[in-house]
């Protein structure tokens, strides 16, 4: 245990905490005594165990009024947090959509290529049948005309 001289209107005392804690005890006593002497100054001298009452109804007050904004903001990060989890679910149901979506254009795509390979081809072959067709004609028809 360590051991601190602390300055508390116009009085020292010594306290006693933990190792490395001294500086957070002055710190606190600080405070504590600026407090203090503010209502002091804003009151003038009405005693100082009224002063002291007021000093540690006005700390616990502003702890009260803190506790209070630290509550209403977990309400408020858990109201965050739900909506970001439902954003999130949101995004992914999306994107699972829109993987689905790709997947079928995709598919659509490859069978849009197999039809045109085989339109292709079927052209290709009524091409190469009415050329066919056509060297037969004209060669029936050159052959009618050596006849004459």
């Amino acid at each position: 245990m360590a051991n601190v001289n602390i300055k508390f209107n116009g009085k020292d005392f010594l306290l006693s905490c933990e190792d490395g804690q001294e500086a957070h005890l002055e710190e606190l006593s600080e405070q504590l005594n600026q407090k203090f002497e503010n209502l002091k100054k804003d009151l003038g001298n009405i005693g100082e165990n009224k002063l002291l009452l007021i000093t540690s109804i006005k700390i616990i007050d502003e702890y009260f009024e803190t506790k209070k904004k630290i509550e209403e903001k977990k309400v408020e990060f858990k109201d965050l947090s739900s909506k970001f989890q439902e954003l999130k679910s949101l995004v992914y149901e999306y994107k699972e959509n829109k993987e689905n979506e790709i997947k079928q254009l995709n598919n659509q795509q490859d069978e849009l290529k197999k039809e045109i390979l085989r339109n292709k081809d079927d052209y290709e072959k009524i091409i190469d049948d009415a050329t066919n067709q056509i060297e037969t004609f004209l060669e029936k028809a050159n052959q009618k005309d050596s006849i004459q």
